[in-house]
């Protein structure tokens, strides 16, 4: 009689087991809240981008949590990556948003770099991105051929930030004469001073000024001089492109690496170490966020660029800059005296 019962007693201890699984499964972020951190000040793209995600992503993840998005600036964002990767849990209730050249700055040893890019997590991309550089419409400085001419100031956010590294870059690349004045928390900041007269000149995302700045472009009270991408955006025919500059191949092949960042854009981390069952269900979350018809509708509405990427994809993308050769690495850390 036992023989008998015992397969009707596996049976019933398969079908109470199946519905126990999905439970812990469905629940994996019930009554947790998920924390956004976000490497720049209000009102920028990582700002846009990172409240996006906060509104939508609980919806696509297991347990519906709630998102929050909170700002950590500092150090060009390089704060927030630092805490990312050395404090915040590794359970998926901790996501970063930081800059695109996570990696570039580990290549070419900033020392405001605490991290392994190639040991984090990566959630997926929004969007690529195309860091400008702008002159207000009084400066004598209206095109990168100017600014090897005439000194003009220009706002920067920090070491870590491109408003900073490509100012500095092509003084010592190409001969411009950009006067960088440091310490803004962000670009937010920064176009601020520029349109107070602080400086004449400032940098953001592209997105953050079509969206934000709207008034400036249409009235011209700006002038877009330099695209931090290997070519130029069909939005931005007039304005060069970092990949175009340089007079040889080493310092067009160590411009192009400080123009490749775009392909990692608006993306997303976690810590290193965050559980599995966390990461594919972040990652499955976003995949299925960005397909949202209401996602993909309000990010139209607020003029915001959907470019999605997955996070696998994107790892790889940072393994290829830190392979990037040797030489240009030397050389770049040299020119930052580091």
């Amino acid at each position: 009689m036992t023989n008998t019962v015992r397969p009707f007693a596996f049976a019933a201890a398969a079908a109470l087991a199946t519905p126990a699984l999905a439970q812990s499964g469905d629940a994996l972020f019930a009554h947790k809240t998920i924390t956004i951190n976000i490497g720049n000040t209000a009102g920028g793209s990582y700002d846009l981008y990172g409240r996006m995600l906060a509104r939508f992503l609980g919806r696509h993840l297991p347990g519906n949590p709630n998102v929050v998005a909170t700002n950590m600036p500092g150090a060009g964002t390089l704060k927030a990556a630092n805490y990312i990767y050395e404090v915040a849990p590794k359970d998926g209730t901790a996501i970063g948003i930081v800059t695109e050249t996570l990696a570039l700055e580990q290549a070419v040893a900033n020392p405001a770099v605490q991290y392994d890019a190639a040991k984090f997590n990566w959630v997926g991309r929004f969007a690529t991105s195309n860091n400008i550089h702008m002159q207000w419409f009084t400066s004598k400085v209206q095109t990168i051929e100017d600014a090897k001419k005439y000194e003009t100031t220009v706002a920067a956010a920090g070491a870590g930030n491109l408003s900073e590294v490509i100012p500095n870059l092509l003084n010592k690349v190409i001969g411009t004469k950009f006067k960088v004045i440091s310490g803004y928390p962000a670009s937010a900041e920064g176009m601020l001073a520029m349109e107070r007269g602080e400086v004449e000149g400032s940098a953001s995302s592209w997105a953050a000024v079509k969206t934000g700045k709207a008034s400036w472009l249409k009235d011209k009270k700006i002038k877009v001089i330099l695209q931090d991408v290997p070519e130029r955006s069909p939005e931005l025919p007039d304005a060069t492109a970092l990949g175009e500059l340089g007079e040889t191949p080493a310092d067009k092949q160590l411009l192009g690496l400080y123009a490749s960042g775009g392909a990692i854009g608006r993306s997303f981390i976690l810590p290193p170490g965050t559980s599995p069952a966390a990461l594919k269900a972040l990652q499955d979350g976003f995949d299925a966020m960005v397909k949202d018809p209401e996602v993909i509708a309000e990010m139209a509405n607020v003029g915001l660029d959907l470019e999605p990427r997955q996070g696998e994809t994107l790892k790889a993308e940072i393994a290829r800059t830190l392979a990037a050769p040797e030489d240009v690495k030397t050389r770049a850390k040299a020119l930052f005296g580091r």
